[in-house]
């Protein structure tokens, strides 16, 4: 382990575990040893060594070179970035009264303590002397590219505003980051105020006894009382519309999840954040010289301009929206014909679900409460994720049951390649729990250098309900489908293989990051993969040939609410990221009528297909992170869609789909070990031998004419 390059650290009494680099294998934090009451003195402690380093560094009076600028910038804040890691993790994973109160305190001191780099007039002079020096330095590729990169992020990050101009731009970023801090925490809020709580069964035919059994222990263990409690998950859509038969219970679940934020519920009201957030975006957007927000934000991605957004969204949403209106067509015949329903009723967006689960059950004999007891956790993670990845890459995994995480059910496996070498750590928290966000991520604990002497450790977060005590954990297809995405995000950062970093892993741009993920859902249905993994949890049988014909038929059907659903919420962020401070609406009541307006203009304003996240629980958007970017997942959808053709075509060996070392080690080698020490489009080429195109990715979800 790298000795710490700050004196500050011995200000940490000695029994504070983020006093010393963790000593457990791969660095992993000693959450065994590690207490809320830590985190403050540790966070103190770590913003003030760093100010101390960068001190150091603008200070120097020795001339600008690699070693005493770009190597001490990247050297720097070892500490703090130990402790923020660990912070960060409990903020979106366990998420107490106590951490969420810390997390508001240090949000904007943590603004401050970013714009005291970005703004530091003397480092930028020492780069920009760097930057003048390139020829004569000789650097290497990755240097040349860091160089570049620092460069770039000082000039966006306003370094040449003057002293007002930046003054404000610090005041703005204060306010930006406590208002995503409190937007984020009220998200969390609105999904335990929105759970549903029901009495008795009789509203719940369609369920299962063990879904009946989850919902009766998280009516228990939320203090609701007896009865049982549905819990909202974080898009729009929730996973028990495709199995209520009851279309007044759908019509409630699915209202209660909409009306998030709305005001409903004044603790998780998040309407007059989002307004203030999207107003100050557009105004810093304007401070440095941008027309808005998205305009900033897409000049630091692969896309580099709104204009090649907008037209990309623009492109998908019409066939989007005529195949989701032939899919409304289908259901609504179904709802025609059901016994159970009044005659005369016209689909609804609560409808959409359930009846569109009956159709793959009678169109494609498809049916997910079917094909669960086939889709055991373990199974489906050492016999098909892990599986996959060692047919690929070589590597094995090896449960480390010593190791501790931060919460009881967290898993932690040593990950080795081929000839037994240790790669890393991946550590598996795949349970929702109360103060968790919802969704799904994966994020670093630590991150790969080369500078520093650190391997990976990466962590994959989902929100599987538990099931009973005792009980399997079984899954829908679609958590089989998210634990392969979040997988090829924690492969993104195992084989990361760079010298610096701020470089390192999945620190790409925001529109090529969800790339790898995206791929590695392809081997879900690679037909060995399912064989292993896609067993009967009780009796080890296999599916039969009528189930893997379903699974493997859906080919793009659904692929209209689908996309629709998306795109209305990825225009939505746009749309409130192309206006100027004096177009951002004032009330809050406005903010429903502003959505209907923006989908209205692309033509995906229907009321049967709700985008996938409102305005007020869209927590990628206005909690920080995904902002103006939301477009991504579409965008690197292109390079994924791409890339499975190659791997099916190019990369197969013996026709096994591509399923082999030779081609996994090519997708290794040249695009998952780059991190961001090249620009990501030129690895893509590398893979591909040239630019990628849009073919695909119209073919696999239907929006060929």
């Amino acid at each position: 382990m790298p000795a710490e390059t700050t004196t500050s650290v011995t200000d940490l009494p000695a029994d504070n575990p983020f006093a010393r680099p963790s000593a457990l294998p791969y660095g992993l934090p000693d959450f065994a040893a590690i207490r809320t009451q830590h985190l403050r003195p540790a966070l103190d402690a770590g913003l003030a060594a760093q100010r101390q380093e960068w001190e150091a560094i603008a200070a120097d009076p020795a001339a600008p070179d690699v070693a005493n600028t770009l190597e001490a910038l990247e050297r720097s804040g070892q500490l703090l970035h130990r402790v923020a890691t660990v912070f960060f993790t409990l903020v979106s994973a366990v998420g107490d009264e106590e951490v969420h109160a810390i997390d508001a305190e240090y949000a904007p001191r943590l603004a401050a303590h970013r714009d005291a780099l970005w703004l530091d007039g003397r480092v930028f002079a020492r780069l920009e002397h760097l930057h003048g020096s390139r020829e004569e330095l000789g650097l290497d590729a990755e240097t040349d590219w860091l160089l570049t990169t620092y460069r770039k992020n000082f000039l966006r990050a306003g370094i040449r505003l003057d002293e007002e101009q930046q003054q404000r731009l610090r005041d703005v970023n204060a306010e930006l980051v406590s208002l995503e801090t409190t937007f984020s925490q009220r998200v969390v809020t609105a999904l335990e105020h929105g759970a549903v709580h029901v009495p008795d069964a009789g509203a719940l035919a369609g369920l299962d006894e063990g879904t009946l059994a989850g919902l009766a222990r998280a009516a228990e263990e939320r203090g609701a009382g007896t009865g049982y409690l549905l819990t909202l998950q974080l898009p729009t859509q929730q996973a028990l519309l495709t199995q209520l038969q009851d279309r007044g219970m759908r019509d409630r679940l699915l209202q209660a999840s909409q009306d998030r934020g709305t005001g409903v519920d004044a603790d998780s009201d998040t309407r007059a954040a989002l307004l203030r957030i999207a107003r100050l975006r557009a105004e810093r957007a304007r401070l440095l010289g941008y027309e808005h927000h998205a305009a900033w934000v897409a000049e630091d991605g692969t896309a580099a301009t709104t204009d090649a957004v907008n037209a990309m969204l623009r492109r998908l949403a019409r066939p989007a929206a005529r195949n989701a209106e032939a899919e409304a067509q289908d259901l609504q015949h179904l709802l025609d014909e059901d016994p159970q329903v009044p005659a005369g009723p016209t689909l609804a967006a609560a409808d959409w679900a359930y009846y569109a689960e009956r159709l793959r059950k009678e169109r494609f004999a498809f049916d997910d409460s079917v094909l669960r007891p086939y889709l055991e956790l373990d199974r489906v993670l050492h016999d098909g994720v892990f599986f996959a990845a060692g047919q690929l890459y070589g590597l094995t995994f090896h449960e480390r049951t010593e190791l501790r995480g931060y919460a009881e059910d967290v898993r932690v496996w040593e990950v080795r390649e081929a000839d037994g070498t240790g790669l890393g750590l991946f550590v598996g928290d795949y349970y929702a729990r109360a103060g968790k966000r919802g969704g799904a991520w994966m994020n670093n604990l630590v991150d790969q250098s080369g500078l520093l002497g650190l391997a990976p450790v990466v962590l994959n977060n989902l929100n599987i309900t538990p099931p009973p005590a005792g009980e399997p954990t079984l899954l829908t297809w679609d958590e089989v489908r998210t634990c392969f995405h979040e997988f090829g995000h924690a492969l993104h950062g195992l084989f990361s293989d760079v010298r610096y970093p701020s470089l390192s892993g999945t620190a790409v741009p925001r529109d090529f990051v969800e790339f790898p993920s995206q791929v590695n859902e392809m081997w879900m249905t690679h037909p060995v993969v399912l064989e292993r993994f896609a067993r009967h949890h009780r009796t080890g049988e296999p599916l039969d040939e009528e189930l893997r014909a379903a699974v493997l038929s859906l080919g793009s059907y659904g692929e209209g609410f689908a996309t629709s659903e998306y795109l209305g919420a990825a225009l939505l962020d746009q749309a409130w990221h192309q206006l100027s401070p004096e177009e951002v609406p004032e009330k809050p009541a406005d903010v429903r009528g502003f959505e209907v307006d923006a989908l209205e203009r692309v033509g995906l304003a229907r009321a049967t297909v709700p985008p996938r996240y409102r305005s007020t629980y869209f927590n990628h958007t206005f909690g920080g992170g995904y902002d103006a970017g939301y477009y991504s997942y579409i965008w690197s959808e292109v390079l994924d869609a791409d890339t499975v053709e190659w791997f099916r075509d190019d990369g197969a060996r013996n026709g096994d789909g591509g399923l082999n070392r030779e081609a996994g080690d090519r997708f290794r080698t040249a695009l998952l070990s780059r991190g961001n020490s090249q620009d990501p489009l030129r690895s893509f080429r590398e893979l591909r031998g040239r630019d990628a195109a849009l073919k695909p990715l119209l073919q696999r979800r239907g929006l060929t004419d």
